[in-house]
């Protein structure tokens, strides 16, 4: 009798623990997807980019807009935005709205942004004002004091403004290029990895990371181009701050290679940044020769140009050159590294492998990054998927589409896992990601060639030309998009990498809505502009980001910095998690749960209603 009891008492234990998932399964399907906020190519400007977040891109109005009825005017809309960033209440002479008023719209909005947020309520409402916002959220009477005594309500409209703001945002899509450009690549990766963000932060790798990234592996050539970007824009400080000693080099690059005689196109303002450029270049580019002559399978020979260099230099017939001083060019064997460059490389390659600043900002990418993500019904990729001129997917390695990004996937996994477990990398994977980072096959990059040594030496600027391949008059063709749909399983394809000037008329989107392109030229080498993405339930728009003038302009002003918006698609109903790809995988969960749920029942002499 015992064993008996026993057994309905672990069945019934079943029973109540399949139950919950299945209530809480069938909830999240039925709730509305999270508002996700998607931007690309940050490329180091830090402060820019909190001071952007802070703002939360402008989905201030917007959300206020679908949580509020029909017929509230934009006026309204606007004066609760203002009174909600100001975190207090005034009176405006156009709306005449009370504090009470004011404090239910609040709650109205505040509701319809915890939909989805659940648990977080205990974490985001201050104990003194849990209760009350609880019961105005719940619509169940409070003192009369909330709404009559003028400090009370200050408080609560001060506490539920601020938490509205906490909430705007649910998921952030960054599709890559932090590093190089500006000078603040760290301070935006403690941001995205900070407890505050982590948690709803989706990365995937841009070109420019992929460098960094194989550079902390121990590839010589991506080190010295790393550094070679970084002292091009002077950007000191921020190797100061990850505590990396270029002092070997300086000495090495000021001797060698003093101003005067660095005649080519270099960047930097500093001179011992225009030296230490034109140092790296020429060690740069002996050891990428290295890697391409040791795997032909790149097809990379076309980038040699060191023996024509030499051949150039020994002929004295330098009229295509506007730098003639290479002292470290050897013309017999011009890819040789001399025993200074070689000391110096080495070296390097022992900070960047075993510096526990990098590895500390590195861990975000190698643990969170990803090749691509599908979140929602999106496709989110940093440039390209490679494809041919007849639109089709292109294939190296073997491998083309999903599978070759997959592959790719693998492999700076397992780069990731030695490089934090400081054990030895193999040197097809190291090559690998020199070829992601610059390789006309490259899922990240997407032109023929990377022309760093016509750009900097060759006088005819025919030369300097890097052609952009097939992604971008494919994803503008019907089949292709249609194929990109069909190989991933999604709707849309978000990606960056190419910026887009808005000032010429070109949108962020095909006419279809399945194209989306969000690099708008976040940094200032470029538009000094950006484009982000925002989809709520209820819309998909772009939003052209306002340049760092008109930030300052409008916080001298107090007032929010101008915002362009693409509606790119609405919605009539709001879109719920169950319409979307992760949404089919969670009702084949509730499908399996709701079989062993019946089984149990026919166990126990319970049969289902349903005919």
């Amino acid at each position: 009798m015992t064993g008996k009891i026993q057994t309905a008492n672990i069945q019934s234990s079943e029973i109540d623990t399949l139950s919950h998932k299945l209530l809480e399964l069938e909830h999240e399907l039925n709730s509305n997807i999270p508002t996700t906020l998607w931007i690309s190519d940050l490329h180091g400007e830090g402060d820019r980019f909190i001071s952007i977040l802070r703002g939360r891109f402008g989905m201030l109005y917007q959300t206020c807009k679908e949580a509020l009825p029909a017929t509230f005017t934009s006026e309204k809309i606007q004066y609760l935005t203002k009174i909600i960033r100001k975190k207090q209440y005034f009176l405006d002479d156009f709306t005449r709205m009370d504090m009470q008023d004011v404090i239910l719209c609040l709650v109205q909005i505040l509701k319809y942004k915890l939909t989805n947020v659940g648990s977080r309520r205990n974490e985001i409402f201050r104990p003194e004002f849990r209760n009350t916002i609880s019961r105005l959220l719940s619509g169940l009477p409070v003192p009369d004091s909330i709404f009559e005594e003028p400090i009370i309500s200050n408080r609560l409209i001060a506490h539920i403004s601020h938490t509205i703001r906490q909430v705007l945002l649910d998921r952030i899509q960054v599709l890559g290029d932090v590093f190089d450009r500006g000078p603040q690549p760290d301070k935006i990766i403690r941001i995205l990895s900070s407890n505050a963000y982590r948690q709803m932060v989706d990365y995937v790798f841009g070109n420019h990371d992929i460098l960094w990234m194989g550079a902390a592996s121990g590839n010589g050539s991506l080190i010295a181009e790393a550094l070679r970007i970084t002292c091009r824009y002077d950007h000191f400080p921020f190797l100061q701050r990850l505590r990396i000693d270029t002092s070997l080099l300086e000495d090495f690059a000021e001797r060698t290679y003093p101003v005067q005689l660095a005649t080519g196109n270099f960047k930097a303002q500093t001179d011992k940044g225009r030296a230490m450029e034109k140092a790296l270049a020429i060690i740069q580019f002996k050891l990428e020769e290295q890697t391409i002559r040791n795997f032909p399978q790149y097809e990379m020979e076309s980038r040699l140009w060191l023996d024509k260099l030499a051949e150039m230099l020994s002929s004295e017939n330098t009229n295509q050159l506007n730098d003639t001083h290479f002292p470290t060019i050897d013309l017999k064997n011009p890819g040789k590294l001399t025993t200074e460059e070689q000391l110096i490389i080495d070296d390097l390659v022992v900070q960047f492998t075993s510096n526990q600043r990098l590895k500390r900002l590195l861990h975000f990418f190698f643990t969170v990054g990803k090749t691509f993500h599908i979140q929602n019904n999106f496709l989110n990729i940093h440039a390209l998927v490679p494809s041919t001129a007849d639109g089709q997917f292109e294939e190296f390695l073997g491998r083309k589409g999903k599978n070759l990004l997959t592959f790719i996937q693998e492999t700076i996994e397992r780069v990731g896992n030695n490089y934090l477990a400081a054990k030895k990398q193999s040197i097809e994977d190291q090559a690998l990601f020199f070829y992601l980072w610059c390789g006309a096959k490259s899922p990240f990059f997407g032109k023929h060639a990377m022309k760093t040594f016509e750009r900097y030496f060759l006088t005819d600027i025919n030369t300097h030309t890097e052609k952009s391949l097939h992604w971008k008059s494919n994803m503008q063709t019907t089949t292709f998009k249609k194929q990109m749909q069909k190989e991933f399983g999604v709707q849309r394809v978000i990606f960056g990498h190419t910026p887009v000037n808005y000032k010429e008329g070109i949108p962020m989107s095909s006419k279809d809505g399945v194209a989306i392109n969000i690099d708008g030229g976040f940094a200032a080498a470029y538009y000094n502009r950006g484009h982000s993405l925002v989809h709520t339930p209820y819309q998909l728009y772009g939003i052209i980001l306002p340049t760092p003038g008109e930030i300052q302009e409008a916080e001298r002003k107090l007032e929010s910095a101008p915002l362009d918006i693409e509606l790119i698609d609405e919605f009539r109903q709001p879109i719920k998690i169950k319409d979307t790809i992760a949404g089919k995988k969670l009702q084949q969960k509730r499908d399996d749960i709701m079989q062993l749920l019946h089984a149990y029942g026919e166990q126990n002499g319970f049969h289902s209603y349903q005919t």
